[in-house]
Parts: structure tokens; C-alpha cells; sequence
């Protein structure tokens, strides 16, 4: 046999099997892959380019965009910024059928737009909503099933921490893919306000809850203009060039600490704790993508990417049975593993087809990263559905069976935001963000 191909017997079997034991991600990931490498570079030769490799991949400027918006969400959440967002939802929404369920997606769609974050836009909405959901007569498993399948939303619309991903690993620009996701988030948001306008028909007795004055509306409103002010600071600024991703990362940080501190909403005693959590969420994320690069690293020397291509191609020469073919590989990988490890290994796999199959590279990241939303809705890994049980204090088995009506339709979605390119290219074209020749 020979050594490419023991190698790549050796990963994927590794991986399988320690995806299956429950061993974590980022060691069923890096050490089949170092243990591939043994194979063709030896023992001296696999332990001196894994650690060159995990260095260089972790090495980058860009990634520190990731750690600070993870505390400025976590900043936002203890703030305060959070309730003031879901206040504002409530206004919008609480004049429609099962208007609290609707508040759970306007709320979740708000606030994913000053996170980057959709577990911890679960976590603050439902901690918030599940109990007035309770004591309005909704049934807890569709309430919590709501708020699991509203919340990815906010991987979607800017800034999203698996849009800064994508872009380390296809080098496209992070301000255009941002950009991109606004049409296909804001799809989710509709097609969730659509499921639940449905759910509602069947449930007259869910009615409307909230008829505010328009002055206690626009109180609402003022209470909630600082929070909104930090989407326009952190994306316009962006936009406008007077800053990096990374650095309006640190801007976000500021603008929640100080914001909260005025408000008297966040305590210092506080910070501590949130500076701990975002730590330790940023390690899992910086050693996932340092064990990515070892992978990067085999799959280039292993011809992997070639191969798939030129396989997939040999099958047909149809472009919309390929892509149909990726997104349906996508969709089930979404499954069984977090976004940041699925756009890690499949990206360099699969952006070279698609390329040549003339789609626009950020194009091809709103379909990744839709998918990515999906799978963080889907059993057995789906981290939004443990949060949403959690939250709302429910289990998780029956609530899943609330969630599959959304799954489906926002999965007959995902072939909208595919064959649709206009819904992700036109915002970023419009803006002059889109290299020349995109297509």
C-alpha cells in the first residue's frame, strides 16, 4: 500500500472513531492527522511540521477578531444590552399571533447582529422569554424549540465569528462576507416568522400580548438606540475602512464595558467571570484551528482536494448536482460536528470545485455557513438545542419534534440561498466589496 494513501486510512479512521467515542473534536482531528503525517515524513519529521503548523495556523492577526467579540458578547449579555433588545422586539412584534414566539426570533435576529454569537443569543432570549412563554400558555417544548432555531441567525448577519473563519481559510475579505450574510440571515429570520405565523393559525388562543402606547414605544426605542448605535460603530466602521475586523472587535469590547458600566447594569466584580468564559471559549476555538492546519497540511500533501474534484466532476459535469451533492455532504457533516471544525476541514476540500464551477468563493461561505447553521439545529451535536432546553428548563427529546417543521423549511431555504447568488452577492457588489470578476 502506499504511504498517501495509509495515511489517509489512518485519519479518516481516526477520526470516525474518535468522533464516535466522544473524544473532543479538536484531538479526534490533529492527532490522526500528526499520526498520518508519521507515516510520510517519520517520526522527527511529523512532530517538527505539526508544531510548525499548528503555530502558523494560530499565528494570524484577523483571528484575534474571534476572542474579542466573544467578550464583548458575553459583556453584552451581563450588561444589559441584551434586555433592551428584547424590550425592542417586544414592540415590534407584540401586535401578532403568538407575538412572544415572534419576539423570540426579532429578539434572537437583533441580538446576533451585536454578538457573532448564536449559543449565546439562546442563552440570553430564552433565559429572558421562556418564562413569560410559560405563564402565557405556550407549550415549553415549542417555545424552547423557537428559540433554538431563531438563534443561528446570528452566524449569519454581521459580525459573525464563522464568517472570520472562513475567511482565514479561504482568504476572501471578511467585510464582504459580512455583508453576504445579511440577505441569508435575514431569510432564516423570515422563514422562522413564517413557521410560527403558521403554528399560530392552528393556535388561535396564542394571540398578540403586548399593545404598547407609541409613547412607551418610542421610550422603548430610546432605551434601546445605544445598543443599536454598536451595530452601526462596529460594522460601519468596517465598511467605511476606518478599521480592521479585529480592531472593530476591540471596539465592541469597549463600547459593551463602558456602555454597561454607565448603565450600571454590569458590576466589575463581573468581569472576572466573563474574561474567564471568553477565554475558555477561545481556546477551543484556537486549538481547533491550530489542529486544522496540521490537517490543511495533510490534505495538500495527500492530493485530497484533487482528488474529490476530480471525482466529482468525473460523475458530472452538471454544476447544480454538484453543488445539490456538497450541500447535502455539508448538511449531514453539520450533524455530527461544530461549525468551526466542519468549515476547517471541508472548505479547502470543497472551495476549489465550486471555484471552477464559476461561484463566487463568498458566495460559497453564506452556503457554508447556512449549512453550519443548521447543523448547530440538528441532533446529536446541535449545541443551540441543549442551550434552548437548558434555558427553558425542558427536555430535549421532545422538544426536537418541534423543531423538525423549522428544520425543514429553513433546509428548503438553504437550496434558495444556493441557486440564488443575488441574495448573498448583491449587498456586498452594491458596497464595491466584491473583487472584480466575481461572478
Amino acid at each position: 500500500m502506499e504511504p498517501v494513501t495509509l495515511a489517509l486510512i489512518i485519519f479518516l479512521a481516526g477520526i470516525v472513531i474518535g468522533i464516535a467515542l466522544g473524544v473532543p473534536v479538536a484531538i479526534s482531528m490533529g492527532l490522526p492527522a500528526a499520526l498520518a503525517i508519521v507515516v510520510l515524513s517519520g517520526w522527527e519529521g511529523a512532530a517538527l511540521t505539526s508544531a510548525q503548523k499548528m503555530f502558523s495556523g494560530s499565528n494570524s492577526f484577523s483571528l484575534l477578531a474571534i476572542p474579542f467579540f466573544i467578550l464583548a458578547g458575553g459583556l453584552m449579555n451581563t450588561g444589559g444590552i441584551a434586555q433592551r433588545l428584547i424590550d425592542l422586539a417586544l414592540v415590534v412584534a407584540g401586535r401578532l399571533p403568538a407575538s412572544l414566539a415572534q419576539t423570540t426570533v426579532v429578539a434572537n435576529a437583533m441580538f446576533g447582529t451585536v454578538s457573532g454569537a448564536s449559543v449565546a443569543s439562546a442563552a440570553a432570549v430564552g433565559s429572558v422569554l421562556s418564562p413569560p412563554m410559560r405563564r402565557a400558555g405556550y407549550d415549553p417544548n415549542f417555545a424552547a424549540a423557537t428559540n433554538a432555531v431563531a438563534s443561528p441567525a446570528g452566524m449569519l448577519l454581521p459580525p459573525s465569528n464563522t464568517f472570520i473563519v472562513y475567511s482565514l481559510v479561504s482568504s476572501t475579505s471578511i467585510a464582504a462576507l459580512f455583508m453576504a450574510g445579511v440577505g441569508p440571515g435575514l431569510l432564516w429570520a423570515l422563514v422562522c416568522v413564517i413557521m410560527v405565523a403558521i403554528y399560530a393559525r392552528k393556535h388561535p388562543e396564542l394571540k398578540g400580548t403586548e399593545h404598547p402606547t407609541l409613547r412607551e414605544g418610542l421610550i422603548v426605542l430610546l432605551r434601546a438606540i445605544p445598543a443599536l448605535l454598536m451595530i452601526v460603530v462596529v460594522i460601519g466602521g468596517i465598511l467605511a475602512g476606518i478599521f480592521t475586523a479585529t480592531e472593530s472587535a476591540v471596539i465592541a469590547v469597549l463600547y459593551a464595558l463602558i456602555l454597561g458600566l454607565i448603565q450600571r447594569n454590569l458590576k466589575v466584580r463581573n468581569l472576572p467571570g466573563i474574561t474567564l468564559e471568553a477565554a475558555k471559549t477561545t481556546a477551543i476555538v484556537m486549538l481547533l484551528i491550530g489542529v486544522s492546519s496540521i490537517l490543511a497540511y495533510l490534505l495538500a500533501f495527500a492530493q485530497l482536494p484533487d482528488l474529490v474534484a476530480d471525482t466529482m466532476l468525473g460523475v458530472t459535469d452538471n454544476k447544480f448536482l454538484i453543488i445539490i451533492l456538497i450541500m447535502i455532504i455539508l448538511l449531514l457533516a453539520g450533524t455530527v460536528m461544530d461549525p468551526t471544525p466542519a468549515i476547517l476541514i471541508f472548505t479547502p476540500i470543497f472551495l476549489p470545485i465550486v471555484v471552477e464551477l464559476g461561484f463566487s468563493p463568498i458566495h460559497f461561505g453564506t452556503m457554508m455557513v447556512f449549512n453550519m447553521c443548521l447543523g448547530n439545529i440538528s441532533p446529536p451535536v446541535g449545541n443551540n438545542l441543549f442551550v434552548a432546553a437548558r434555558v427553558a428548563k425542558v427536555r430535549i427529546e421532545p422538544m426536537i419534534g418541534r423543531v423538525m417543521p423549522f428544520f425543514w423549511a429553513l433546509t428548503a431555504a438553504l437550496f434558495i440561498v444556493a441557486f440564488v447568488p443575488q441574495l448573498s452577492l448583491w449587498l456586498p457588489g452594491v458596497m464595491g466589496l466584491l473583487p472584480p470578476g466575481t461572478p
